[in-house]
């Protein structure tokens, strides 16, 4: 099966940003993989074509064509991989939707938002560096942050939501799905309204 670029092409790209490998599957970092994976269960998308160094899949929201990737170049690379595409579809930066998790909101919090810094994520910071802008609308999952002197980041960002945190942020993750739906099909406002 192949990808045209006209005539029912890709319109968006929808990114959920991980870590590949079993030992990392339901850390706090891989909040962006997860996501789509739930997604992908509930709308019946299949992850069955490695293109751009991600796993992608498409999905139809509406009359707009998505492709949906969850990059495999580690997280401090995921920009190559969504800048590839990118530029392969001719997509505009306010057209990649990234989902990612975020240390500084509390478990299972969302946040949306159409732009800014990268605010120290480092898969945030490689696609700002790889699309040339950090203007392309974000949904964050929070994951909460370590007690002071508990946890480094590193090893709370590797480590794996327990009790309420848990449950909190798979809660978190649907919405996350429902909210990329209503960003691409009804604009970031609403999404905003109705999410944030």
């Amino acid at each position: 099966m192949f990808f045209h670029r006209s005539g029912g092409g890709i319109s968006w790209l929808l990114v959920g940003l991980g870590n590949p490998g079993n030992q990392y599957a339901a850390t706090r970092h891989n909040m962006g993989f997860m996501a789509l994976d739930r997604l992908a269960d509930r709308e019946g998308l299949r992850f069955n074509k490695l293109r751009f160094r991600a796993w992608t899949g498409q999905w139809k929201v509406g009359d707009q064509q998505v492709l949906v990737m969850k990059p495999q170049t580690y997280m401090n690379l995921s920009g190559e991989s969504v800048g590839e595409a990118a530029r392969f579809y001719k997509i505009p930066a306010d057209h990649v939707l990234v989902i990612s998790d975020d240390v500084s909101l509390p478990a299972g919090k969302l946040r949306i938002r159409g732009g800014g810094s990268a605010g120290g994520h480092n898969g945030l910071k490689n696609i700002i560096q790889h699309l040339g802008t950090d203007r392309f609308p974000r949904i964050k999952v929070g994951v909460g942050s370590p007690r002071p002197g508990e946890h480094d980041m590193v090893n709370w960002v590797m480590g794996k939501p327990m009790g309420e945190d848990r449950t909190a942020v798979e809660d978190a993750l649907d919405r996350a799905g429902d909210a990329a739906k209503t960003l691409i099909t009804e604009g970031i406002d609403r999404a905003m309204n109705r999410f944030n």
